[in-house]
């Protein structure tokens, strides 16, 4: 054998050696070392912050996305047949109730007024000489009803020609704004022709839709506050809860009227409106303590008089930026405000009152 085969050989078997001493030595406790299950309970137990909290009588409030819209928005159009021949309004005109918005031509109605007029002054005076007659036995009794109904008819004949002599003049329906003039001075006009959308701005109203799992929160007479896009603000009550859902969103519809203070408000501008619903009893609680079970359950971890760890599932009964209110606590509880994600169920540990700074 070659010597540099020899001393190859030697070092193989050396580091083998050594290789194989490390493992044999390892499989022997070391002197002094301590047992883990020991060691493990030895240890303090984990430290979490927790902080007391009691079920209050809270006004759960509710934040919606809505829209103006105007109580009342009608469609003027003609009564009766005719050429426009004046046309005071235009698009945007202030109206008041009873305002004349246009007046059609006369067609000759003034002048039926005036016959149906002579019609029942004749029946007026026949009937005046007639009874005469029928008090002096010259005409019959049974001529009276009769003379009598002639009158009526004569009557009705005057007042609706009266009516229809109205007719030609178009008045404003309520207080409120020409939104859509549809004619023009000189157009002809049939009965039914379109002529002006009025829209009223008070009352104003934001509608807006609620889920059905708030929708028992909601009264009629309800106090609500509405925020405007434009910066605005207003109050109001609810007018109207809707007893049927969207089929589309399932939610349902809220009317809230508006009260009257300062500038008018808009039709269709977005608003955001605060109800204040039923009042439950809720806890307030830090929105990070919120934790979810195992099984997915939305809870928070509490802390027994023992130190044990345990879990307790809560609803959101109103949702805030930093504390949550919810409901299904026990009166009063220890809840994990800091470390709660880092123990378990079951779990001992050391509580340490936290103090927050809105306390």
């Amino acid at each position: 054998m070659k010597p540099s085969q020899l001393v190859a050989g030697l070092i193989v078997i050396g580091a083998a050696a050594w290789i194989g001493s490390g493992v044999i030595g390892s499989d022997e406790p070391a002197a002094g070392a301590p047992d883990a299950p020991a060691a493990a309970a030895a240890r303090p137990p984990f430290r979490v912050a927790v902080q007391m909290v009691a079920n209050e009588d809270h006004a759960r409030r509710v934040v919606l996305s809505g829209r103006t819209e105007a109580d009342r928005r009608v469609d003027v159009v003609a009564r009766t047949n005719g050429i426009i021949e004046n046309l005071p309004v235009r698009r945007g005109s202030v109206v008041r109730q009873g305002e004349e918005m246009a007046v059609l031509s006369d067609e000759a109605r003034e002048a039926l007024v005036g016959q149906a007029k002579a019609r029942l002054e004749q029946r007026r005076a026949e009937l005046k000489a007639r009874l005469r007659l029928i008090e002096t036995g010259n005409l019959p009794a049974l001529q009276k009803p009769v003379l009598e109904a002639e009158l009526s008819a004569a009557e009705a004949a005057y007042a609706q020609a009266e009516a229809e002599r109205d007719r030609n003049v178009i008045r404003a329906p309520f207080d409120g704004v020409v939104n859509v003039l549809h004619v023009r001075e000189g157009q002809a006009l049939q009965v039914g022709s379109p002529i002006a959308e009025v829209v009223a701005l008070e009352p104003m109203l934001a509608v807006v839709e609620i889920a059905e799992r708030e929708l028992g929160g909601v009264r009629v007479g309800d106090a609500a506050d509405v925020a405007l896009a434009n910066g605005g603000a207003a109050r109001g009550r609810v007018r109207f809860v809707s007893a049927v859902a969207s089929p589309q969103t399932r939610t349902y519809r809220v009317d809230v009227e508006l009260e009257a203070d300062g500038a008018p408000i808009p039709d269709g501008i977005t608003c955001e409106v605060t109800l204040t619903l039923a009042r439950v009893q809720a806890a307030s609680v830090p929105r990070s303590a919120l934790v979810f079970s195992a099984r997915g359950e939305l809870g928070l971890r509490i802390v027994d008089g023992d130190g044990i760890v345990g879990f307790a599932p809560v609803r959101l009964a109103e949702d805030g930026m930093e504390r949550v209110w919810v409901t299904g606590l026990a009166s009063s509880v220890s809840v994990i405000v800091q470390g709660q994600d880092f123990v378990a169920e079951g779990q001992k540990v050391e509580p340490v009152t936290h103090v927050s700074r809105g306390s």
